[in-house]
């Protein structure tokens, strides 16, 4: 009997009576810990070093807003899955007109390329830092980890789920370390978390990223999936349960992965905005980490960034493969999806385009196809034909309406800015 199948067991006994103990609980553990993942993904690096140097904990808030966000159609993803038994995909391609389903899948392909971007080029970043390498070699190292981590997906969801979550782990203690190194201004912090600013239109692009970094449109697809046949429901009494332990890892889950992202921005303003404030660049800011705050943090870093981009490019190509099987019904060899949205990276690296720079824009590409996979699942885990009892409740509604407005209303500034339109309160 393999992992997964004696979780399932075990979980069917905790839903029956049969087994009571404090622990059952983190059987239902692991569907949230593997999207959140996306929430610390190398695009997060790129964006929140930028903020913090050049804005210190300006930003902060913008992290926390996109955070809840994030929270909120994370938690409505998973029940999706575990109320229909189908992903978000697969019931767009079932209740969408076809133009509607191939438009959407498009989108969704570009996005994950953007993903894959990110999260590859910053393990390679990483790894070329780390071990001397030229980038290109850390590239090939990192497909190379990458694909012998994926074929662990063959024994099933729990050993996949114990692989992301140690990784996991390995960020949030890096970032726990950098914390207590780091000589942060907890006052300064504490103010920027809870006072919305834009200084200025950089300030704005870089908080686009943010969100584009840490709302991730594949993880809102690949949450659904993750949970849509991982437990066998009998009756709504057991579906009611398994939705509770849902919310609460989705809460915790993403509440980490929060705490990860502000960290990033903290250590960032602490070590470079005064004196540093034009570090841009992954590569600058290891190098300055050490005569700013000593070997341990620059080391630090390294380990959490290539953690971060093997981790979260194992799950990007998880993600894409359920997105291409959703929507079309067809599924395609590992290593072929692996090799498809690993050709960007290298394209973007062999044309000699800076690879910090190529980060911070896929996280823009990203924030631009966020609102695809939100509005369908907005408009399908409000409807009760599909959704039954478990249907969006006014609340709720007005909160997905609201995370979902402010997500198209910064991508639309963003993109007046871009072409050139003066927007008043963004002048200075």
């Amino acid at each position: 009997m393999t992992s997964s199948e004696r979780t399932r067991k075990s979980m069917a006994d905790v839903l029956s009576g049969k087994h009571r103990s404090p622990f059952s609980r983190f059987l239902f553990v692991g569907p949230a810990v593997i999207a959140s993942i996306a929430y610390m993904d190398p695009g997060n690096y790129a964006t929140n070093i930028q903020a913090g140097a050049g804005y210190g904990y300006q930003l902060l808030w913008v992290v926390l807003m996109a955070n809840l966000i994030a929270m909120l159609f994370q938690a409505l993803s998973a029940r999706l899955g575990i109320v229909t038994g189908k992903n978000l995909a697969e019931l767009s391609r079932d209740q969408f007109p076809t133009p509607v389903v191939w438009g959407m899948w498009a989108v969704s392909e570009v996005a994950a390329m953007a993903t894959d971007l990110a999260e590859f080029l910053g393990g390679a970043i990483g790894l070329s830092l780390l071990f001397d390498l030229p980038l290109i070699w850390g590239m090939a190292v990192t497909a190379i980890v990458t694909y012998g981590i994926l074929i662990f997906e063959r024994y099933g969801f729990r050993t996949m789920e114990l692989i992301i979550g140690t990784m996991v782990a390995i960020i949030g203690l890096s970032y726990l370390v950098e914390l207590l190194i780091a000589p942060v201004d907890w006052g300064s912090a504490a103010r920027g978390l809870v006072t919305p600013v834009l200084p200025n239109g950089s300030a704005l692009a870089i908080a686009v990223g943010i969100i584009g970094a840490t709302v991730m449109p594949h993880a809102i697809f690949l949450h659904s999936g993750l949970t849509q046949n991982r437990v066998a429901i009998r009756h709504e009494d057991d579906r009611r349960r398994v939705l509770r332990y849902s919310n609460i890892e989705v809460v915790v889950a993403l509440a980490v992965a929060g705490m990860v992202n502000m960290a990033m921005v903290i250590m960032a303003a602490s070590a470079f905005n005064q004196g540093h404030s034009g570090v841009a660049e992954i590569e600058t800011a290891y190098v300055l980490l050490t005569p700013l705050l000593g070997t341990a943090a620059a080391s630090v870093f390294l380990v959490s960034l290539i953690t971060s981009g093997i981790s979260s490019s194992v799950v990007g190509t998880m993600a894409g493969q359920m997105i291409m099987q959703g929507f079309l019904h067809f599924r395609v060899p590992i290593w072929l999806r692996r090799l498809l949205t690993m050709l960007p990276a290298f394209g973007v690296v062999a044309m000699g385009y800076n690879a910090t720079d190529a980060l911070v824009m896929s996280q823009v590409v990203l924030s631009i196809a966020l609102p695809v996979p939100m509005i369908a699942l907005i408009i399908f885990t409000s409807r009760q034909d599909v959704m039954g009892p478990y249907a969006n409740g006014r609340l709720v509604r007005l909160l997905s309406y609201v995370g979902a407005a402010a997500v198209l209303g910064l991508n639309f500034v963003l993109l007046v800015t871009t072409f050139g339109v003066t927007v008043p309160f963004l002048e200075g």
